[in-house]
């Protein structure tokens, strides 16, 4: 089957550059995605739009040419829950990449053991309104129970202004709970603002509460972009990132994005994506817990 994609889409950046900081040993890409290819894996009938091509055998050349061990794998929002090309990729990487899946109330046991026995370690359930169509807090509240027999635990995106909304649905979930991109921020608001707060608040009250502190790429308004060799991309996002990295130490995780969906504007140089992580995790201390140690605790113990 043909694909024709969304108007407009950034490809993904080709021939990275690699990366001036040195990953420690063991590092962990915790938040990538395959897309497809679109003539393996089709694209579900319900998405918001229709991606580049990324396939697995492109993903494992650039976990290769950074320095990264291994990798998380999360399902795109393209493939619906359709976890076919998540689980080929799991498969095909030598126990290297875990998996977050979607799945849908009717999945079955047999199904989710599959996912397990393959690689998959959570599920993502998804509240960015321009990315999925809504689904009824009760479907996910029992989603959420029938996968903590697995160990699984459970992945949520939604963005800051809708925390408030959502606070008593996220603080009942009983597994651990992984926020993307620290529920992305509106960082032209202060660090020590409401907003923001409202976030420390979430993690510090609820010790099952993890944060990956990646994709400044969206959430900056100001840049510096990291294209043309840029080593501090992305400053206005680098005090939000690093606050929640020394508070929460053992409670985060880093991730590429990669091949970065739905970008409009520029599309990043990967290595200098991970030039970015020394400015939030200053320490080869903080650089081993956000790389090494919390994402193979996750993931792989």
């Amino acid at each position: 089957m043909e694909f024709i994609k969304t108007p407009g889409w950034l490809d993904w950046y080709a021939g990275p550059s690699r990366p001036v900081f040195k990953l420690p040993a063991g590092a962990v890409d915790a938040h990538c995605h395959v897309f497809g290819p679109g003539a393996e894996f089709p694209y579900a009938p319900e998405r918001k739009y229709t991606p580049c091509d990324a396939s697995k055998a492109q993903l494992f050349a650039l976990r290769d040419q950074l320095g990264f061990d291994k990798n998380v794998i999360v399902q795109a929002t393209c493939h619906g829950a359709d976890n076919r090309a998540l689980v080929d990729a799991l498969l095909h990487s030598n126990g290297r990449a875990r998996g977050v899946a979607t799945v849908k109330r009717s999945v079955r046991d047999t199904e989710l053991q599959a996912m397990h026995d393959a690689g998959v370690r959570g599920v993502r359930f998804n509240f960015v309104k321009r990315l999925v169509d809504f689904t009824p807090k009760d479907e996910l509240l029992e989603i959420a129970g029938r996968i903590k027999a697995w160990g699984w635990h459970v992945v949520i995106y939604f963005e800051a202004v809708d925390l408030p909304e959502l606070w008593d649905f996220f603080t009942a979930l009983p597994t651990i709970v992984v926020v993307d991109h620290m529920g992305r921020p509106d960082v032209s608001l202060p660090v020590d603002g409401p907003q923001f707060a409202l976030f420390q608040k979430f993690m510090r009250e609820h010790a099952n509460v993890w944060s990956k502190v990646s994709c400044p790429e969206r959430l900056s308004l100001t840049g510096p972009k990291a294209v043309n060799g840029e080593q501090a991309a992305y400053r206005d996002v680098v005090p939000f990132a690093r606050a929640i990295v020394a508070e929460f130490p053992d409670r985060v995780l880093w991730g590429t994005d990669w091949p970065h969906p739905n970008l409009k504007d520029h599309m990043p140089d990967d290595g200098l994506l991970v030039d970015f992580i020394p400015h939030i995790a200053p320490t080869a201390v903080l650089q081993h817990k956000l790389l090494v140690d919390n994402p193979n605790r996750l993931y792989w113990s």
